[in-house]
């Protein structure tokens, strides 16, 4: 149970904040990504889109779960978040095999990208910010003594490691020309989306979390 204190309903609330804003953020990205991927042929910026919006289903569910804490619960995970794990983790497998296939297709035909400039900035701010959403989450999740939320600026930690993939491809295609960089960049995507899969069911079914950087906090 996550320690209580007088500050605790204000540090909900801020929990209850960061997670909305989490979410808000994953779809603008989402679509930014998406879109520009498609316009310039970039694989890497496309798959991180689509990867940004399986991240909205899981921070929804630990919105949930904040608003539920706020009203008294505890962070035993309920149906609703269970499920939302459940989604996250099979689309996050999808995601993965798509990502495969097309970058198999990609390198096999010699496709390259228009340009990858978008995922260099794409990738920039999203490095950024979810620097900030780590460290805020994290001071939040201590203050709270809260596994839960703890593990999600975890989550927000393996959403960096995947902008550094993107902007490693991105930048390397701009730098060198060497055409299956943007389609190696979206393997890495998809191999990172397997970790994520994998731990998203293992955390609904009661499974310690360690999402993909690493974190060793139960929720």
């Amino acid at each position: 149970m996550p320690a209580t204190s007088p500050h605790s309903p204000e540090l909900y609330r801020k929990a209850a904040l960061l997670a909305l804003i989490t979410i808000i953020y994953n779809i603008a990205e989402g679509a930014v990504s998406v879109g520009l991927g498609v316009a310039d042929e970039t694989l890497s910026l496309f798959g991180f889109g689509l990867d940004s919006f399986v991240e909205v289903i899981s921070g929804v569910g630990i919105w949930h779960m904040v608003q539920r804490v706020r009203r008294g619960g505890t962070e035993d995970r309920d149906a609703f978040e269970r499920r939302a794990l459940r989604i996250t983790g099979g689309a996050f497998y999808l995601l993965a095999a798509g990502l495969v296939v097309t970058a198999g297709l990609s390198i096999y035909s010699g496709h390259r990208p228009e340009s990858t400039v978008w995922g260099i900035a794409v990738s920039l701010v999203s490095i950024s910010f979810m620097w900030l959403l780590i460290h805020h989450k994290t001071n939040v999740g201590r203050a709270l003594n809260s596994p839960a939320i703890l593990a999600d600026a975890a989550c927000s930690r393996a959403c960096l490691l995947l902008s550094a993939v993107l902007l490693a491809a991105s930048a390397g295609y701009e730098l060198t020309g060497i055409a299956w960089l943007d389609s190696l960049g979206s393997l890495a995507i998809a191999w990172l989306s397997v970790r994520e899969g994998r731990e998203a069911f293992g955390k609904a079914d009661g499974m310690a979390c360690s999402c993909s950087c690493g974190c060793s906090n139960g929720g």
